[in-house]
């Protein structure tokens, strides 16, 4: 690891600061790999699988996804709640933080096989009965990858008080959520390429595909847990000498009577409504409405988190140079530029090349505003950590609850097999209209002095221009 340098940041007092080493920032980084792989199989692919190969009804694979969400949305600020109690048992002894990744990691690796493999010895049985059979397995993953999510973000306020170095620990978790991701989609081209020639489109046939995918994506991210829990310790945090001293924790009442705290929550759920939405609907996208083939469903994804990559690479500097409300309004440049294409994209043109190119858009939309609104989640936070975990439960409550939400109402609308343009109508006007909500949230954010001692929440300060 590179030796770790002192800085110094001021409000009211002076506090010094190591940056944190290269090495810590990467091991940080692939902690969230595993909930990565799990996130795109589980976004990109179920619907597809559960409609396409298993077979059930357009509302049927809606309302398990709406499951899942609800049951994530759920958990999220009960492990945010508990992840912030510490206590002096052997379950508290690993970590506050770890310890609950350590439990997600297990229930994710558990329950997320069951999800894309055929009803065990029920596959034959009526539709209720295998509905409740993947609810079961889909509730018991979902509180997993809540566990994971929450309390690895909840790390980041741990490790750095410098808003910077969050932006930075902040981006290259998203680094490794592309990359991950890219895995998934080009082990699925593979797959799906290799085994069904270039005219084929998905079917029942492509269960035993799936399946491959999963186990290939699990071990790669089993591999990388055990990386992260071997290499960052809580106590790894470069905090440094705080004249204040401690985590000060806030009451539950207290967080949730600021009103900025549900300015924060709208941005981060509508920039996560654009995000997952375009991933749950772009397969369906091109398979109904572009008519293309399978292998299709896995190169377009693929194009939009590489153009997703590329765009977070520069992250971290687009925010420290222009500031949160301006590299936010660049994403939802993007975006609308994207949503746009999308609504008028037709022909041999657009089918052959410019699809790419609105992936591309989407990915890079995508990768700008869902770091940006993870960022400003992070200056909310402050140098209060002992409350963090709990602030990104109620982020990701919203964002799991209008996500599951938004999916059973669009599947539910959709009973017109005939309509081919349905899922690029969802594009254009759903994903667009969400990504503008949030600018507006971000825009509802007015730049303020920093909070002084006692002031947590009364005021958040961001870098606007």
């Amino acid at each position: 690891m590179e030796s770790s340098q002192q800085y110094l940041i001021s409000n009211d007092y002076t506090e010094v600061y190591q940056r944190l080493p290269l090495g810590l920032q990467l091991a940080y980084g692939i902690g969230h790999v595993l909930n990565d792989v799990c996130a795109s199989m589980w976004f990109t692919y179920l619907l597809v699988f559960f409609h396409l190969v298993l077979q059930f009804s357009n509302w049927e694979a809606g309302f398990m996804l709406l499951v899942g969400q609800v049951a994530d949305a759920l958990a999220t600020p009960f492990v945010g709640f508990q992840s912030d109690q510490s206590g002096t048992s052997f379950f508290y002894s690993y970590g506050k933080r770890k310890i609950w990744h350590l439990l997600g990691t297990i229930c994710v690796l558990g329950a997320f096989p069951f999800i894309f493999s055929p009803c065990v010895y029920c596959i034959n049985a009526q539709r209720w009965v295998q509905i409740v059979y993947y609810c079961i397995f889909i509730i018991i993953f979902q509180f997993g990858w809540a566990a994971v999510q929450i309390s690895h973000l909840s790390l980041i306020p741990e490790l750095t008080p410098n808003e910077h170095d969050r932006t930075r620990l902040t981006a290259i978790r998203y680094c490794f959520t592309v990359i991950s991701s890219i895995l998934v989609y080009i082990v699925t081209w593979l797959i799906l390429h290799l085994d069904s020639g270039d005219d084929s489109k998905l079917g029942p046939a492509d269960g035993p595909k799936f399946q491959h995918i999963v186990w290939i994506g699990l071990g790669f991210g089993l591999f990388c847990s055990i990386l992260f829990h071997l290499c960052v310790r809580e106590e790894d945090g470069f905090g440094g000498s705080d004249i204040r001293g401690g985590q000060p924790r806030h009451n539950v009442k207290e967080i949730l009577k600021n009103i900025k705290v549900y300015k924060v929550a709208l941005i981060y759920m509508s920039t996560r409504l654009f995000v997952n939405l375009s991933q749950v609907f772009i397969p369906l996208y091109l398979h109904e409405t572009l008519d293309m083939t399978a292998s299709s469903l896995a190169l377009i994804p693929l194009t939009m988190f590489i153009g997703s990559f590329l765009m977070s690479v520069g992250i971290e500097k687009l925010n420290r140079l222009f500031g949160r409300k301006m590299a936010y309004t660049i994403g939802v440049s993007m975006g609308v530029a994207a949503c746009i294409w999308v609504q008028y994209g037709q022909g041999t043109f657009y089918i052959s090349y410019g699809i790419y190119v609105v992936a591309v858009l989407i990915g890079a939309a995508g990768s700008v505003v869902l770091v940006t609104s993870l960022g400003i989640t992070a200056d909310l936070i402050g140098d209060k950590t002992a409350s963090g975990a709990f602030v990104y439960g109620i982020m990701s409550f919203t964002d799991k609850l209008a996500n599951g939400v938004a999916v059973i109402i669009i599947q539910d609308l959709h009973r017109d097999a005939t309509n081919k343009f349905y899922y690029r109508d969802i594009l254009t006007y759903v994903c667009g209209i969400s990504i503008i909500f949030g600018f507006t949230g971000v825009l509802s954010l007015i730049s303020g002095r920093r909070p002084r001692e006692g002031k947590w929440l009364k005021s958040l300060h961001l870098d606007f221009l």
